[in-house]
């Protein structure tokens, strides 16, 4: 008698109030993202995902925050995404670090600033990690052959689906992945996940593995056995976006946003309220902004497929 193997879906890549503020609204104490922990899985589940983790920007607050509440949710695992840098180079990379705990996230903060060291100490602690979109921080700030190089053997995995990439991004990602195990190159495993800030994308770009726990979920990426799923970004997902966090600062400023807000002292939520009020027009504007950083993706991408080609 045969049994079909069950593949487990997880999105690997989304966020909650707990990923910090945005960083060129910092001065406004804007949250990146104002999804609360319970919201995140709730949402997660009922689109069907049968494992759920959150990533915040270089903390498990949001991941603990669940756990409190919710001991015994044995379908759940903390996770974390890790802002690091190339040492000597203008360039930022963002890690996805899975089934982690509290040490392991203080002991890797102080080593944010060489990626290299940050990746070698993820792997002596047997953590699963990818390199997430990874031409997103990409400008020519090395030659591209030497960051192709650098992403084959850094990590054991890389993001090969992020629901807001553009089509052309996850695919030249997966490409590369592709062309690195049929040259004996490297073999890497790959991720997907929606990246989402707001409820509405949760869920909708997902990884998929054979288990029937998070462990044996997590086992089998490390082996290799997952496949990315579900939908590409666009401009119109990041403008979706950009619009949703938008309008949860202004629920913020109101005092609506609840537990996913932040206390912001009465100074601040009146430099808020006139900053919204003097920029109105342009807060209107997220679809352009989105569709001109679109425009920059592609033309990326077109440049680093050319050279990788070559």
């Amino acid at each position: 008698m045969t049994h079909e193997t069950r593949f487990l879906r997880a999105d690997l890549h989304l966020h909650s109030c707990h990923s910090g503020f945005a960083g060129h609204l910092r001065f406004l104490r804007a949250l990146d993202c104002y999804s609360r922990p319970d919201e995140v899985y709730a949402t997660a589940k009922a689109r069907g995902m049968d494992v759920v983790t959150i990533t915040d920007h270089d903390s498990i607050n949001g991941c603990l925050d669940f756990l409190d509440r919710h001991p015994d949710a044995n379908d759940f695992f903390v996770s974390e995404e890790i802002e690091c840098r190339f040492p000597d180079v203008d360039l930022r990379v963002h890690l996805g670090a899975y089934g982690i705990d509290e040490r392991i996230h203080r002991e890797i903060q102080p080593l944010r600033g060489n990626v290299f060291e940050a990746a070698a100490y993820l792997r002596s602690q047997g953590t699963f990690f990818a390199l997430n979109h990874p031409f997103f921080f990409f400008r020519g700030q090395m030659p591209i052959e030497t960051y192709l190089d650098v992403i084959a053997d850094l990590c054991p995995a890389v993001e090969a689906r992020n629901g807001t990439m553009l089509r052309e991004h996850n695919e030249l990602t997966e490409a590369m992945v592709d062309r690195w195990s049929s040259m004996g190159r490297a073999r890497l495993a790959t991720t997907g996940g929606s990246d989402a800030h707001t409820l509405r994308g949760i869920g909708t770009t997902y990884t998929e593995a054979p288990g029937s726990t998070h462990e044996e979920f997590l086992e089998s990426l490390r082996a290799g056995r997952g496949r990315v799923a579900g939908r590409h970004g666009s401009a119109w997902r990041e403008a979706r976006e950009i619009y949703g966090v938008v309008g949860r600062y202004w629920m913020n400023l109101a005092g609506l946003a609840g537990r996913g807000g932040v206390d912001l002292p009465l100074g601040t939520r009146a430099i808020g309220v006139a900053f919204s009020a003097v920029s109105l027009p342009f807060e209107f504007f997220p679809l352009l902004v989105a569709v001109l950083h679109k425009r920059d993706e592609s033309r990326m991408v077109a440049d680093v497929a050319t050279a990788g080609s070559k």
